[in-house]
């Protein structure tokens, strides 16, 4: 109680002290240093989280900064600030938990605790030159792609992308998790697309039967089980079974390559994030050509199979 009445007083001194955005976000990147949090759920650094936490809280531009740094806030909006700022702190909670709110390329999506934050690379992919660009490409022409398969889906931030990048495709998104399903569910509402994306709850294929699609993407959980053990409060707050991908991290992985030729089109394709296992992926199927691709932030943890590499590859 004592921790909680000090961290009270605290924010209220804040409130009463600082006046501009830029005042709190000196004051944000302070405590958060101090307090050794851990990021990863949208930012990478103190600076861009207190920049989220601030800038959301006051309802303007998260990519808008400069022309309101000077601003000062009224009563209210310092309480509220100060607030967020000490939450942060207070529960190690990640940031989109605390706002209820997260972006993948600009786009805002609805989380809480029954999702993992949606943060995959896969979304940087969807829009890149590899789905309908002018040279090389996974996928020539979006519009001729007709079914579209998320596993995994969490939040269904990526069947929602998915739908937006292949204007014409029926999209199924399928989780085993009916809490997360009911996030899902708000989020696809929320997109105008409900009448082209059906979630379905389940085991990886198993709601889906015979269904056969144009373009598989996933991001299922590849934590491997070292790894578990030593995260920090930020990512234990997230659903454990939306992380934990057993021992070595790829256990789902596995199943997916197993099943996913009898669910693709002769033409169709995987897109597979799967995180740092790609030495054990190559040791233990040499015979699948996989295609590695790289992001902004990454090389080598997603990869493209058509389902003819991946009959071949058996």
């Amino acid at each position: 109680m004592t921790s909680k009445l000090t961290s009270k007083h605290t924010a209220a001194a804040a409130a009463a002290e600082l006046s501009t955005i830029r005042d709190f976000l000196r004051y944000g990147v302070s405590r958060f240093n101090e307090a050794d949090l851990d990021y990863g759920h949208g930012t990478t650094t103190a600076f861009d989280e207190a920049v989220f936490l601030v800038l959301e809280t006051l309802h303007l531009p998260v990519d808008q900064l400069d022309p309101y740094l000077d601003s000062r806030l009224t009563a209210a909006e310092r309480e509220a600030v100060a607030g967020i700022l000490h939450a942060r702190i207070d529960t190690r909670k990640p940031a989109p938990y605390l706002l209820n709110k997260a972006y993948i390329q600009g786009i805002p999506f609805y989380v809480d605790e029954r999702v993992i934050v949606p943060r995959s690379y896969i979304g940087e992919l969807l829009f890149s030159d590899l789905f309908g660009g002018d040279d090389f490409t996974l996928v020539e022409d979006p519009t001729s792609v007709e079914r579209v398969l998320d596993l995994c889906t969490g939040s269904g931030c990526l069947a929602i992308l998915a739908a937006r990048i292949f204007p014409e495709a029926q999209v199924d998104a399928v989780d085993l998790s009916p809490d997360a399903l009911e996030v899902a569910k708000r989020n696809v509402a929320d997109s105008g697309f409900e009448d082209r994306i059906t979630l379905h709850q389940g085991d990886l294929f198993a709601p889906l039967k015979t269904r056969k699609y144009d373009v598989i993407i996933t991001n299922p959980p590849y934590v491997d089980a070292e790894s578990m053990d030593a995260l920090p409060p930020e990512f234990r707050a997230e659903p454990e079974m939306a992380l934990a991908g057993g021992d070595d991290g790829l256990d789902i992985v596995r199943r997916i390559l197993k099943e996913a030729p009898k669910h693709l089109t002769p033409e169709g394709g995987l897109l597979c994030e799967f995180g740092t296992g790609r030495e054990i992926l190559e040791a233990e199927y040499p015979h699948l050509d996989f295609l590695w691709l790289q992001t902004a932030n990454s090389f080598g943890e997603v990869f493209w199979l058509t389902r003819e590499q991946l009959k071949a590859g058996k």
